[in-house]
């Protein structure tokens, strides 16, 4: 096998090792709403399950040149910020809001995406995602780089509410993956869909 140590890499080395082993990763759209009123979506595949109990979600929100991005930013402002779980029927809009916007634009707009109102935050949510989780912001740890420069933002965030489509829903209380259509980053610009699923038994 070939072998890298980690301290002879650049970030960008880093960057395409793990993108490219860490994978499929899930995909966040998550929306937040600046201090002016501008509501911010922008899609993260730095993200997962921290716990069931409280239920909590975490993003990590990559800087550039040390700068805080929109997200970031208007979590931390707002203590609160809505979580989209992308898929197959809004791939195109998601994408759309990759786009490096000012910060007084809204990518929703500029994606054609549907805002639509939350219950128990004032962000709103995108009426086009068929899972969507209200956020709570429990913490934002900020990490990595160096003090002048930190290289990215971990928010960690307690869901207060789930809306979830009712054809995904099962009388067991499941949600149907193969009707959710997920995506999932992988390196690059590549995504995935969801493929073959089969069963392991967990041993005891």
């Amino acid at each position: 096998m070939l072998r890298f140590d980690s301290e002879q890499l650049t970030a960008k080395e880093h960057y395409k090792m793990l993108i490219g082993s860490i994978i499929p990763r899930p995909v966040a759209l998550v929306t937040t709403l600046s201090q002016n009123k501008v509501l911010n979506a922008a899609p993260f595949s730095y993200f997962n399950i921290i716990s069931s109990d409280p239920p909590m979600v975490s993003i990590s929100v990559q800087r550039q040149e040390g700068k805080q991005k929109d997200t970031a930013r208007n979590a931390a402002a707002a203590g609160e910020f809505v979580v989209h779980i992308a898929d197959e029927t809004y791939a195109e809009g998601m994408n759309a809001t990759a786009a490096g916007l000012p910060s007084d634009e809204s990518e929703v707009d500029q994606a054609g995406l549907t805002p639509i109102e939350s219950t128990h935050v004032q962000i709103p949510g995108l009426a086009e995602a068929h899972i969507r989780m209200e956020c709570k912001l429990v913490q934002m740890i900020t990490l990595g780089g160096t003090d002048e420069k930190p290289a990215a933002d971990l928010l960690i965030g307690r869901i207060v509410c789930y809306h979830i489509s009712e054809e995904l829903y099962d009388e067991r209380g499941y949600i149907d993956p193969k009707k959710l259509k997920p995506l999932s980053r992988l390196a690059g610009n590549s995504y995935a869909t969801l493929g073959r699923i089969f069963e392991l038994q967990r041993p005891r």
